[in-house]
């Protein structure tokens, strides 16, 4: 339903704001992009390769692997004879939210969500922004209790994508992610969200001491089949049948 619509033309641009943020984990099985945090600080752009649940590669432009996930074949045996609750708690995408007449995520239903990051918490809190938006809207009656407060978002083009634009700040009941990476800072933070994805592909804190604190990230490729060797620290070396295989005979070999 609307997974793939990124046409927000029409529709009450705050609300899809907020149902956008929780739309993620519905919207995409796999994503291709580039990341940068801190823009304008110099720092290096990695290329990343994604696929939900837990597989991450990470490498700087140049081709040199910085990350890859390890294990994720493994038995998870374990986790299940715990018996905590959160154990038997379904991947988001196996559960169905409240949809909006957009195609957009109302309300999110209780599931196992979490994002594979590197480093920090920021690139998590990047790829499933809800924070911005929690899990559904608040009462009519406390509108306070928003998780953040802005302006009228605005339709942009990022990175030849569309995506809503706007510049918000926290308020009382906001939790970051990861307090020490925050999506938004104190003061005001400029947050731009992909309509396509629902993935946070830029943002950037306009006050204070963190003042031009934040991130970019580059979609390149969205729902791309992606072989489980890629993930892997060490390539399993499978044949290629495409190559001819010499054999050796005679009294020399």
């Amino acid at each position: 339903m609307g997974r793939y619509s990124a046409d927000v033309q029409g529709f009450d641009l705050s609300s899809t704001f907020r149902n956008l943020c929780r739309s993620s984990p519905w919207k995409w099985t796999t994503l291709r992009f580039e990341y940068l945090e801190r823009p304008g600080t110099g720092a290096d752009i990695v290329r990343a390769w994604l696929r939900r649940p837990g597989a991450l590669r990470l490498e700087t432009c140049d081709g040199q692997l910085l990350h890859s996930t390890t294990g994720i074949n493994d038995s998870r045996d374990d986790m299940y004879v715990s018996a905590t609750r959160r154990s038997w708690l379904l991947p988001a995408h196996l559960v169905t939210p409240v949809y909006d007449d957009a195609g957009l995520v109302r309300r999110r239903p209780e599931a196992l969500y979490g994002e594979p990051s590197f480093g920090n918490g920021r690139l998590a809190a990047a790829l499933d922004p809800v924070e911005l938006a929690g899990n559904s809207p608040v009462p009519l009656e406390f509108p306070d209790t928003n998780r953040v407060f802005f302006e009228e978002p605005r339709t942009v083009d990022h990175e030849g994508r569309p995506a809503l634009e706007t510049i918000v700040t926290p308020s009382r009941t906001h939790v970051p992610s990861d307090p020490a990476q925050p999506l938004v800072h104190p003061g005001r933070t400029l947050i731009r969200i992909d309509a396509g994805t629902g993935v946070c592909v830029a943002s950037q804190s306009l006050d204070g001491d963190t003042s031009g604190v934040g991130h970019w990230l580059k979609i390149l490729g969205v729902d791309e089949y992606m072989l489980d060797d890629l993930f892997l620290a060490e390539s399993m070396n499978l044949t290629d049948v495409r190559r001819h295989i010499p054999w050796d005979i005679g009294p020399a070999a």
